[in-house]
């Protein structure tokens, strides 16, 4: 199949997180199946990416850009939705995944030009699907868990197919040295304040704090300030190679404060056998599993600081949580052959059904 994954939100190198990891690896599974795949994303002008398709866009009478950063083609414009006939000509899919990004105005065009669409939903952020879903009972739609499938199901009665993110082990599995707890994204919409606190409370313990989202000066100046005071909290910059993270890595730390619709960081650590402790929020009791510790978001620090003392130092304790870990990212719902197929059925479904 010729399959075009879309959202109005910009993609790799352009922003980071963990929906544009999955679709990238996701299009890189989808060709090395046989599938000739493709991005539609939207664009910014920062960057030397962005400098560049800016003064293409300049030049140019098209309203897209293409270009080859990932390994396969990434369509790129100012205004996704605005841009469908363009793309459409360019690749000419059988099939289109919506993806988060304002997928209901992406929608609208595709289907505009009958273009089968299927929505993979992953995020619970309503706001972020741009007009009234319900619109579209008709298509067929594909969750990134359990719990952001029963989150669609109750406010808009729509059914859909779990699939957990698809995550290639060869890009996180590594021998780890176990010298550090690691806290991934320093934000506070991801429990900075818990992941600063748990820090002051384990002055004994080394934590590294990695940067994925850009922040604001504002939330950096305060970021930097906070951690002037920890000595035992060191900041790495964003890394596209995540291994070199984990290889050093003892402990995740995850206490996100919103409702994280699956929470991949999870799987990627128990790949390599890390434990992870986490917020029992939205999908993350789904990611972790038992291959760590969850924790009421209401709970104190304390209880935190409790929970990565002991893995840190009892011993027995430990080595029976990293075998925990293991065996969870082991699980068949997390292996990439059984989600592709199960992803290839229901596009095959949606190109089958246009056809009729």
């Amino acid at each position: 199949m010729r399959i075009l994954i879309a959202s109005e939100h910009p993609h790799i190198p352009q922003i980071a997180g963990g929906a544009q990891s999955s679709t990238h690896e996701l299009v890189i599974e989808l060709k090395a199946r046989g599938h000739e795949a493709a991005v539609f994303s939207g664009l910014t002008g920062t960057g030397w990416l962005g400098l560049k398709h800016r003064v293409a866009l300049k030049v140019l009478p098209e309203k897209i850009v293409e270009d080859d950063y990932c390994s396969y083609t990434t369509y790129r414009a100012w205004h996704p939705a605005q841009s469908v006939d363009e793309v459409l000509e360019a690749f000419n899919p059988d099939v289109v995944l919506l993806q988060s990004g304002f997928p209901i105005r992406l929608a609208k065009q595709f289907r505009s030009q009958n273009v089968p669409t299927v929505f993979y939903l992953r995020n619970v952020e309503f706001e972020d699907l741009g007009g009234d879903i319900r619109e579209f009972k008709d298509s067929l739609y594909i969750a990134n868990s359990h719990f952001t499938s029963n989150k669609f199901k109750d406010c808009f009665g729509i059914s859909s197919e779990v699939i957990y993110p698809l995550i290639k082990p060869e890009l996180y599995k590594t021998e780890t040295l176990r010298r550090n707890v690691l806290f991934v994204n320093p934000h506070k919409h991801k429990g900075l304040d818990i992941a600063l606190e748990t820090a002051r409370l384990c002055p004994d313990i080394p934590f590294v704090f990695q940067m994925t989202w850009t922040l604001s000066k504002a939330d950096k100046d305060e970021l930097d300030a906070a951690l002037s005071s920890l000595p035992n909290v060191r900041i790495q910059p964003r890394t596209e190679d995540m291994r070199q993270v984990y290889a050093e890595t003892k402990i995740v730390l995850a206490p996100s404060r919103w409702e994280e619709a699956y929470g991949r960081i999870a799987t990627e650590a128990q790949i390599s056998g890390i434990p992870v402790v986490a917020s029992r929020q939205g999908g993350l009791p789904e990611a972790v599993g038992t291959g760590g510790v969850l924790i009421d978001i209401e709970e104190p620090a304390s209880a935190w600081a409790d929970a990565i003392n002991k893995l840190w130092s009892d011993e027995e304790y430990y080595a029976e949580m990293v075998e925990a870990a293991l065996d969870y990212a082991s699980r068949p719902s997390v292996q990439i052959g059984h989600q592709l197929s199960s992803l290839e059925e229901v596009l095959r479904c949606a190109v089958q059904s246009a056809t009729r």
